[in-house]
């Protein structure tokens, strides 16, 4: 199977978007793909659901005609497992999932419950079948999905890879902590906790504080695991995956970084690699809203983050009570207004960093990867709140400059990337 495959990063879309000099290149470039794909993190809906009592921000919504903007840019493999698939509750989760496949678009990550989620999705092409699995690791509570049982029906959501947060420290400054948490009771309500069977004891050489657990080790510093179950689950849908198409892609939605954004969490890089030794073809991360270094392992490239691809959080036309409450507003207050608040406190958009990505083209011949190419694509830093975040392709210095950032990003993990007429190469 020889397959021409565009990977792009998360698609925010409130509005159509806008046809700016460059988009029709664009355009065209993933029409010449065999199949283009993207991290949907938005939903399709009227805001007729019951919205969360906690997003992972803006509670996202797009008028379901928008998902001609999908089509529109050739793209037909979606995932959507991410921390807003259940801002607005259950009804905007089938909504979406109804009118994905009324528009021939396949989608992963997410269903009516563990198994549906968690399992693969195909797309079939001329030249072979193309599988998806796709996970999330940053939700907020009650959008995992739940297992079926013969006496309990499962719990619809997305597809979970949850993962630990410890910090390894030196024995004295244990020590320290232990001592602060026995004079003040920060662990009384943790330990009884314990006690009535609500939560695992607390291991000898362990001081569990506020979800993150301090404890000796040489190491030093923050350090994360994947859930068991949850790594173990996920790779077993690659391997099934891989047993039923010619090629397989992972991708993982996540906001953990170590101590800098533009580097991922060490369990994200360890279970990357662990994807790709089960058969996946290529790791496709987004989530940070920002490029991340690309890594080749074992010929395959596990892109940590694509950034934005479509970046409309600002247009969103409803916001619920919650949103408002945690910007000290009222319910005198608009949506444009909340916005505008938030963006004064900081915001993305002080940053050039989030209106700048990169789509990639990977020839597949196989489960294997030819070659990746790079194409350097712009936002609309600095446009005014309706014109900012529709993609275009970008060329001259901007171009060079949103790889030359991409390459540095690289580099520690070993990967070479070589600028050419406007185009990064990874050769493999």
């Amino acid at each position: 199977m020889e397959v021409s495959l565009a990977v792009t990063g998360d698609f925010l879309i409130s509005q159509k978007l806008l046809r700016p000099p460059g988009y029709r290149e664009l355009q065209d470039l993933l029409g010449q793909a065999d199949v283009a794909f993207t991290n949907l993190e938005s939903l399709f809906h009227r805001f007729e659901g019951i919205p969360a009592a906690q997003s992972g921000g803006t509670y996202v919504g797009a008028h379901p005609s928008l998902v001609g903007e999908l089509l529109d840019l050739h793209i037909r493999l979606v995932a959507w497992a991410n921390n807003h698939t259940l801002d607005w509750g259950l009804p905007a989760l089938f909504s979406t999932a109804q009118i994905l496949e009324e528009a021939g678009i396949v989608h992963a990550g997410v269903g009516e419950h563990l198994a549906a989620a968690r399992g693969p999705s195909y797309i079939d092409l001329p030249q072979g079948r193309l599988g998806l699995v796709a996970a999330c690791s940053s939700f907020p509570p009650g959008a995992r999905a739940g297992e079926q049982r013969t006496d309990a029906p499962g719990r619809p959501g997305i597809n979970p890879l949850r993962f630990s947060t410890a910090v390894e420290v030196e024995k004295e400054e244990l020590e320290a902590l232990q001592r602060l948490a026995e004079r003040y009771g920060l662990l009384a309500r943790r330990n009884l906790r314990a006690r009535l069977g609500f939560a695992p004891p607390i291991h000898e050489g362990e001081v569990p504080l506020e979800g993150m657990v301090f404890r000796s080790g040489e190491g030093r510093g923050l350090k994360t695991d994947t859930h068991p179950a949850d790594e173990k689950g996920n790779l077993k849908a690659i391997a099934e995956a891989r047993r039923q198409a010619d090629a397989v892609l992972f991708s993982l939605h996540h906001h953990e970084f170590s101590t800098n954004p533009e580097i991922p969490a060490d369990f994200i890089r360890e279970f990357a690699k662990k994807a790709l030794a089960e058969g996946a073809v290529a790791f496709l991360g987004h989530g940070p809203h920002l490029l991340q270094g690309i890594e080749i392992y074992r010929g395959r490239p596990i892109f940590y983050s694509l950034g934005n691809f479509v970046f409309q959080n600002e247009t969103v036309l409803r916001q619920p009570a919650d949103f408002y409450e945690t910007l000290g507003l009222g319910a005198e207050a608009d949506p444009g207004e909340a916005f505008e608040k938030r963006n004064q406190q900081g915001g993305f958009i002080r940053d050039p960093r989030y209106f700048e990505t990169v789509v990639a083209i990977l020839d597949l011949e196989g489960d294997k990867v030819r070659e990746v190419r790079l194409y350097p694509v712009e936002l609309g830093f600095g446009l005014p709140r309706p014109q900012r975040g529709s993609p275009t392709l970008a060329t001259g210095s901007k171009g060079r400059a949103i790889l030359e950032r991409l390459q540095q990003l690289s580099t520690p993990f070993g990967t070479t990337i070589t600028i050419d007429g406007g185009v990064g190469r990874i050769r493999l």
